[in-house]
């Protein structure tokens, strides 16, 4: 019979303890220490057939590792390809989290309908009739996809053994639970296993796992936090319900880069990848307002185009107001600091709204200069030409500090029809024979000067 315990685990980053406290000494969190119900016995391979003894592994020479035949499935979706580097890399368990109804189990029905290798979507939320009605509603029926509404990880390993998928796809893995294990799914020891047993079946088989996982209502993802230290990449499916643009992001990627971004449409149909970010990311109005601006900015290797929209009023209230979407407040008071300070303009007595548009956070500081520009607008009700752009960071003391791959930016910018781009006058530029105007600026003044004269 076996030997059956009870042991404690912190919910929120699932340390282990022999018996309660009141306060966890990893996280420092209350009352997220909870007993569960654990039964320790011999559990076997995740195939049943396999061998009960498995010769060890030789340590070899890192020179004498082949690596030259490892390659990557394509999954038929270049935003998806971009995020994970190139691909699904064989063996590898990759977990995408997001928001209720953002779209992820969406967005993995239509990989697996798209790949060419044969694929095993295990849902454990819905039936089979309603993961059919989704497909219908996305694309064409797919005869490599094959469907499984299972949650007991020992039946879903035999359905494995029997079909022998290329990929595997589990939508999700808090649906999940495995026979070693008394507690509940969704429970912090039953995400541990489950998730435990996915990844030796990935490596001993070679076959890439995709997981989708629920997150809190803090935005992280449910689960104790070593499944992210389990997995191989983790990424974040995000957007607002009230726009229909989405935005997929890598948190942790052991194949590739954590920079990189992938933009989706929400349609009916399903996601369309947007090819083009600088389409939802600037508005196309036909007259000029004052109070927007457009800059440059980079996610990874790709360099985007956002509108910056800025409202600068006169206080009201009397305390006035910073509030931002989308760009750091504390940043945007570090700016308005260095326009009073530095450039001499009165804002500290009025209200100032800033706003990305596309429903983005960005993090680049080369947004800076737009910021400024945007506001000054707002201040002195003076729209800016349209077919102006800017790249550059700001200083505590006004200047306008060099940025990083201002090429490649300025070429972007070339591309999409812009007739200038303000940048530092310190940034290296070996460009030559470009149809956009250049204008080099070392100070707040210099960028007001051409602005508003």
């Amino acid at each position: 019979m076996a030997k059956v315990k009870t042991s404690f685990y912190c919910q929120n980053c699932g340390t282990q303890y022999a018996r309660w406290q009141g306060q966890c000494n990893a996280c420092k969190q209350w009352n997220t220490i909870v007993e569960e119900l654990i039964v320790k016995e011999d559990k076997p391979s995740w195939n049943a057939s396999a061998p009960a003894t498995k010769k060890a592994d030789k340590p070899l020479r890192i020179t004498e590792i082949d690596s030259s035949s490892e390659h990557r499935l394509d999954t038929g979706d270049g935003e998806l390809n971009r995020v994970l580097g190139g691909g699904l890399v064989p063996g590898s368990l990759t977990l995408l989290g997001g928001e209720p109804g953002i779209g992820k189990s969406t967005l993995l029905l239509q990989i697996s309908l798209k790949l060419p290798y044969r694929t095993l979507y295990v849902s454990g939320e819905e039936s089979q009739k309603q993961i059919k009605m989704r497909a219908e509603r996305i694309t064409a029926a797919a005869d490599n996809c094959y469907i499984l509404t299972e949650t007991k990880t020992q039946n879903i390993f035999k359905q494995i053994e029997a079909l022998d998928p290329e990929v595997v796809i589990v939508d999700s893995i808090q649906t999940l639970h495995s026979d070693y294990i008394e507690s509940s799914a969704g429970s912090i020891s039953q995400i541990r296993e489950t998730t435990a047993e996915l990844i030796k079946f990935a490596k001993q088989s070679n076959v890439p796992v995709l997981l989708i996982g629920h997150i809190t209502k803090d935005g992280s993802i449910a689960g104790p936090k070593i499944l992210e230290h389990m997995v191989d990449t983790v990424l974040q499916f995000e957007g607002d319900r009230n726009h229909v643009y989405r935005i997929l992001r890598s948190l942790k990627n052991r194949f590739g880069s954590t920079a990189e971004l992938g933009i989706y449409e929400m349609l009916g149909s399903g996601l369309r990848e947007v090819a083009n970010p600088s389409e939802i990311l600037i508005s196309h109005s036909e007259e000029n307002l004052s109070g927007t601006a457009i800059a440059t900015t980079m996610e990874g290797m790709r360099p985007l185009m956002v509108e910056i929209q800025a409202l600068v009023s006169s206080a009201v209230y009397g305390t006035p107001q910073r509030s931002t979407t989308g760009y750091n407040a504390k940043r945007l008071n570090m700016v308005l600091a260095v326009l009073e300070k530095r450039a001499g303009f009165r804002l500290g007595a009025k209200d100032v709204f800033l706003n990305i548009t596309g429903g983005i956070n960005v993090d680049d500081p080369a947004i800076d200069l737009a910021v400024v520009a945007a506001i000054l607008s707002s201040n002195e009700d003076i729209p800016i030409d349209k077919g102006y752009c800017f790249a550059g960071e700001i200083g505590l003391s006004g200047e306008v500090r060099p940025i990083n791959r201002v090429e490649q930016r300025i070429l972007e910018a070339e591309k999409l029809g812009f007739s200038a781009i303000f940048v530092s006058k310190y940034n290296k530029i070996s460009l030559k024979n470009t149809a956009i105007d250049i204008k080099l600026v070392a100070r707040i003044e210099d960028v007001a000067g051409h602005l508003f004269g």
